[in-house]
């Protein structure tokens, strides 16, 4: 199975991503991360969905999609022409013993502390999934207490853009 990410421009109306997400699940395709935000134009949202599957399931979603009337745009983000990141906010068990490990980790992996409390912190870090995933195994041990993590959000790299401008439906 294939990981896919999918750029959708779309209209920045109530309802809208009630029914794109409604399309996956009745299409039967599972929904990896999703993130939706206002666009530089606020009539648009972006939603950027990951989801794992084949061939045939992508291009089932793209038709799909692009028959949606709110709708303006659907991109698939390819791997090697695309930049990724995610955010995560993860509040770690914070002691004597392990705090200097714990900073170590921060520093290595050019993340930053947000909050700090004698027997917590909390940590942002972004990065690509594959930075996060590392940085959650690394600090298992000290005692995860929770963990927020948004979706993915890309861009494609150079000069081509989904934006309101190129939106003409």
């Amino acid at each position: 199975m294939e990981r896919y990410v999918f750029s959708i421009l779309v209209a920045n109306r109530f309802g809208v991503l009630t029914r794109v997400s409604s399309m996956f699940t009745r299409r039967g395709f599972n929904i990896d991360t999703l993130t939706v935000g206002e666009t530089e134009s606020p009539e648009f949202s972006r939603i950027t969905i990951s989801m794992r599957g084949d061939e045939y399931s992508r291009t089932q979603i793209i038709k799909q999609l692009s028959k949606m009337h709110d709708v303006k745009q659907v991109q698939v983000m390819e791997r090697d022409e695309t930049v990724t990141r995610e955010l995560l906010l993860i509040k770690i068990k914070n002691d004597s013993k392990t705090r200097q490990d714990i900073l170590a980790a921060v520093d290595v992996f050019r993340s930053k502390i947000v909050d700090y409390s004698p027997d917590a912190l909390c940590i942002e870090i972004t990065g690509e999934s594959s930075k996060i995933n590392a940085f959650i195994e690394l600090v298992k041990p000290f005692g995860i207490m929770e963990i927020c993590r948004t979706g993915i959000v890309a861009l494609e790299r150079g000069s081509h853009c989904l934006n309101s401008d190129t939106a003409h439906k």
